[in-house]
């Protein structure tokens, strides 16, 4: 059984096309600014790179320990068939940076890096494609977000999340090489 990502680079245009109007309500320039990032992730993402059943989801409210072991996982909502890299692009961006997006967490991120590439190894083309894959991810959840923001009423009971600290992973990534983000 395989289910395609609905929010990758197809559905990110569909998501950007729904918030483009309001965009700088979350930011002023904003809307000049997502387009043209689509439209190079949507022309640099790669073909053929391993592919199978990603989390799609991985934060850290989504994982549970007891002590230092992984005692599970949940939200499987975005659960589909991607590429592999990808899920661990998703991941980075999540643990890798503070909340707000504002500081980089190196250390953290080759650690989650070299763990992936013990437990699953990663191919040299997904390595030269993870900045690109990274870019992506943090453009999904800065979609995300955004079209929350825009459309959740003030007086809802749900905490809207501030799409900035995606954009400021996704500035961060598209001056970032594989070296950096994996430790080299």
């Amino acid at each position: 059984i395989k289910r395609p990502n609905a929010l990758s680079v197809e559905g990110w245009k569909v998501l950007w096309d729904k918030s483009e109007a309001r965009a700088d309500e979350v930011e002023k320039g904003l809307k000049d600014e997502i387009r043209p990032e689509i439209d190079y992730l949507a022309a640099h993402w790669p073909k053929d790179l391993p592919a199978g059943v990603i989390h799609a989801d991985l934060f850290q409210d989504n994982v549970f320990f007891l002590g230092d072991e992984l005692s599970g996982l949940i939200d499987f909502y975005f659960s589909c068939t991607d590429i592999r890299a990808y899920d661990l692009a998703v991941t980075h961006s999540a643990w890798g940076f503070s909340n707000d997006g504002k500081i980089f967490f190196g250390d953290r991120a080759a650690a989650l890096g070299m763990g992936y590439d013990q437990a699953h190894g990663l191919t040299p083309a997904e390595r030269a494609a993870f900045p690109i894959l990274c870019r992506g991810a943090a453009l999904r959840f800065l979609l995300t977000r955004a079209y929350d923001w825009i459309n959740t009423p003030a007086d809802a009971l749900v905490t809207r999340k501030d799409p900035l600290a995606y954009r400021r992973r996704l500035d961060f990534y598209a001056g970032a090489n594989a070296a950096v983000l994996l430790g080299a």
